[in-house]
């Protein structure tokens, strides 16, 4: 049905002005009105993901839906968190992407048929390895934010109040996001070591070798901080060089395969 996915981008476009219209307001935007609009978005975000990937034929896993799916969970926590995030920079941002999520999901429909009931195994590997991915691009989105602020502090463009948090808080924050990726795309790799026989034929490689380069970006950020500690930049560096490997592996060879090639 059409109505989900265009009620869901015109629910999640009046949550995105919403914020944006206020965001560097000294009272910010009004979070009750924004979390009441993103949350009916989300839940006809979910409903229109149902209707996609589960289908009479199996589950369809196509590019689009996997893309979206990522950006519902990424929607659903933000939304979920909202009165407890002090720095909603990157709010839009998550809206704008969600919009974007939907409508591939309805103007970009391939098809990529699993069958998790016959393979459980496999659902735990695809299970582990989307909720690490969302994770990590939360963390990207708060290393994004954090550049933000810190860059229009020095330009002395947004001053710190009472209600905006210490920069070292969302420092804090970002490490935390970046150690639950971590052990969620630890326990990725692992059940695809054990789990899929076929990791490493041909046109699958690149998916264990970016994800295991991705794994090895992340731990060394976290072995700086712990030794050495790690300044800004650097971990928005460490952050996003991660992310944008993650994103190679998991969607590379897909786009071409199924939006180029098609």
């Amino acid at each position: 049905m059409v109505i989900f996915p265009a009620s869901a981008m015109f629910f999640y476009s009046i949550a995105l002005v919403l914020v944006a219209t206020r965001l560097f307001h000294v009272d910010g935007p009004n979070r009750k009105l924004v979390a009441g609009v993103a949350t009916i978005a989300v839940v006809l975000h979910a409903a229109a993901l149902s209707q996609s990937i589960f289908t009479e034929n199996g589950q369809n896993l196509s590019l689009t839906n996997v893309i979206s799916l990522v950006n519902w969970i990424i929607a659903f926590s933000f939304t979920v968190l909202l009165f407890r995030l002090k720095v909603i920079v990157v709010v839009p941002v998550v809206y704008a992407c969600s919009v974007i999520s939907v409508a591939l999901l309805w103007l970009l429909p391939p098809e990529y048929i699993t069958h998790f009931d016959i393979n459980p195994d496999i659902l735990v590997h695809v299970v582990l390895s989307l909720m690490a991915y969302s994770a990590l691009m939360i963390a990207g989105l708060y290393a994004i934010q954090l550049a933000i602020i810190q860059n229009r502090l020095k330009n002395k463009k947004l001053v710190m109040t009472s209600a905006m948090p210490p920069l070292m808080t969302v420092e804090k924050q970002l490490y935390h996001l970046i150690i639950v990726g971590v052990i969620l795309l630890s326990l990725s790799l692992a059940t695809g070591f054990i789990f899929l026989d076929d990791m490493f034929e041909q046109g699958k490689g690149h998916k264990a070798i970016l994800s295991s380069m991705a794994w090895c970006v992340y731990i060394a950020m976290l072995a700086q901080q712990y030794w050495l500690g790690c300044k800004i930049r650097t971990a928005v560096a460490y952050t996003l060089t991660g992310g944008i490997l993650l994103s190679l592996a998991y969607f590379g060879a897909r786009i071409v395969k199924e939006l180029i090639l098609n």
